[in-house]
């Protein structure tokens, strides 16, 4: 990109305005520059004094942080309090101010760590250092235990006692903690049983046992009692509890919102009742349908002819063989066993049974809906209930919101009442005009901005730009008179100049006795060239433009 030739462009154009149109195009820039720097300055200075702003103290107490802004305001210095517990004052007077604030011995509460071994305390005993390290361990646990998300505030106390060279004589070491916790906060077992190791961790032969904790209400916590467990049980149930209803009543508020024209006319109140109690059965269930177990089939068969016996008393008739005249007994044998055995079994199915810890026994649920407001016969604003079919139909959508169980009793109620606060604004003629819009206003508000916006636009282009373009557009630009870019040569001057060289070439060679032909092309050439060189010279930006031509005209891209 050319900027040379557009700035050189933009210089023809503005030297063709009138001058006031020059005026018109000098103000509006300076008038947009001028804008643009406000804008900018603003919001760098605003920016400015935010980040000039530097932290004085943090997670300051309450206390300690109304006896440092007292001192402030005493000595004049500028602060601010972001959130609570935190104390800014200017970048510039930071390290001054914490110094000051530090010599009136404030913060009191703050904890101190092994920051106090920063410093050499020459002459010190060895029971101040004893004591200086017990100062420390405490501060170190102290803010190793507000790390935790459920603990605003700690304070650990540990006993360490003097050694005995007895073994039975020795006494193991004890702590005990106190903790304020954060509202609807609770420790868990586990929280509680790692703060016990880690303070026993960190002092030597300390065992977790020999640690108590107790929290801002002096409730112990980790001790393996029934009245202990039964706390903590109790205070997880009501967490549980009001979290599952503040759900509900966050859900009907929503689905409500949008139908009765805002989140401040529409209440919710949710109860759940639960049924904490944990229920652990075994269930044996027989099947009356017999299940055969295993069976048996037993078969035996036998047959074929009985082998003849020689029978009588031992001799020589034996030896022979029968005798003559004795009757030949020959029977078939045959023989059969069947034996079948089957084994049956009843069927047994064994189930352990837990129902959930937390079963809803009934839900109900109260709502209160703001009514309609019409104008009377006077102007006056009267408020209107809802109707019956209004109201049914809020409570069907209220039922499918809690997961409405008739079998359960679940109940729910929904009234129609005229809001206090609004009463109020309908009483003075700001809230009338106010309810009005909100109420005729409210449904298409986001439509109005972006049409208001569009109008704006609209009045701005007409009234401004549209003139002004207009008068630019009137501006009648002087074409420009085509430069002749072509160098006059005088032909004559250079055929008079020609012959006055040629004569004084032969009149030169005639008396230096030299002869011969001139050559009148180049001769015309050297006058040439030299007329041409002359007038380069004299009208070299003339001759810069013919080039300049040439070149655009041999490649017109």
């Amino acid at each position: 990109m050319n900027f040379e030739a557009i700035f050189k462009q933009i210089i023809y154009f503005f030297n063709k305005l009138n001058k006031k149109q020059k005026y018109i195009i000098i103000g509006s820039t300076v008038a947009v520059v001028a804008v643009l720097s406000f804008l900018i300055i603003f919001s760098s200075t605003e920016n400015k004094t935010k980040s000039s702003y530097a932290v004085l103290f943090e997670n300051l107490k309450p206390k300690d942080a109304a006896l440092i802004v007292q001192y402030l305001n005493k000595k004049d210095i500028p602060y601010t309090i972001p959130q609570s517990g935190i104390i800014e004052v200017p970048s510039n007077m930071v390290q001054k101010a914490r110094l000051e604030v530090a010599a009136q011995g404030l913060p009191k509460s703050s904890i101190v760590g092994f920051e106090l071994f920063d410093k050499n305390s020459f002459g010190a005993t060895d029971f101040e250092q004893k004591i200086k390290y017990l100062r420390a361990l405490e501060g170190e646990l102290e803010k190793t235990i507000d790390s935790i998300n459920a603990v605003e505030d700690s304070k650990v106390n540990i006993a360490i006692p003097k050694q005995s060279i007895f073994v039975s004589r020795q006494t193991p070491p004890t702590a005990s903690v106190l903790i304020t916790l954060k509202p609807n906060m609770i420790l868990n077992p586990m929280q509680i049983q790692g703060i016990k190791n880690l303070i026993a961790a960190a002092v030597p032969r300390l065992k977790p046992s020999n640690v108590k904790i107790v929290d801002q209400f002096g409730n112990p916590l980790g001790e393996n009692d029934e009245l202990t467990k039964t706390n903590n049980l109790l205070k997880t149930e009501m967490i549980y509890k009001r979290r599952m209803e503040k759900q509900l009543e966050d859900n009907i508020v929503s689905i409500l919102a949008p139908i009765v024209g805002g989140r401040n006319k529409v209440v919710a109140k949710v109860n759940i009742d639960y049924d904490f109690s944990q229920v652990k059965s075994k269930a044996t269930i027989y099947d009356p349908n017999n299940v055969v177990r295993s069976e048996q089939t037993i078969d035996e068969s036998k047959i074929g002819i009985k082998p003849k016996q020689v029978g009588g008393v031992p001799g020589a008739v034996s030896n022979i063989g029968p005798v003559q005249g004795l009757k030949n007994s020959q029977t078939t044998e045959k023989y059969t066993k069947s034996e079948d055995t089957t084994n049956y079994e009843i069927s047994t199915t064994i189930k352990n049974i837990i129902e959930p810890l937390a079963k809803i026994k009934r839900i109900t649920a109260a709502v209160v809906v703001d009514g309609h407001y019409e104008k009377n016969k006077n102007g006056k604003i009267k408020f209107v209930p809802l109707s019956k079919l209004e109201i049914a139909n809020i409570e069907n959508l209220v039922k499918n919101t809690i997961g409405f169980d008739p079998k359960r009793g679940d109940s729910v109620s929904v009234t129609s009442f005229q809001f206090t606060h609004l009463n109020s604004q309908n009483n003075s003629k700001t809230g009338k005009i106010m309810h009005m819009v909100n109420e005729y206003l409210g449904p298409v508000e986001t439509i109005l901005k972006y049409l208001l916006l569009i109008i704006v636009l609209f009045v701005f282009y007409k009234k401004v730009i549209v003139p002004f373009t207009q008068k630019m557009l009137e501006v009648k630009i002087e074409e420009e008179k085509p430069v002749k870019h072509e160098i006059e040569i005088n032909e004559e001057e250079i055929e008079s100049t020609y012959d006055k060289i040629k004569e004084l070439k032969e009149k030169v060679e005639q008396q230096l006795g030299i002869s011969g032909n001139i050559n009148e092309e180049e001769l015309k050439y050297e006058v040439l060239l030299e007329r041409v060189t002359k007038l380069v010279e004299d009208n070299t930006e003339q001759v810069a433009k013919v080039l300049d031509n040439l070149i655009r005209e041999e490649h017109p891209e």
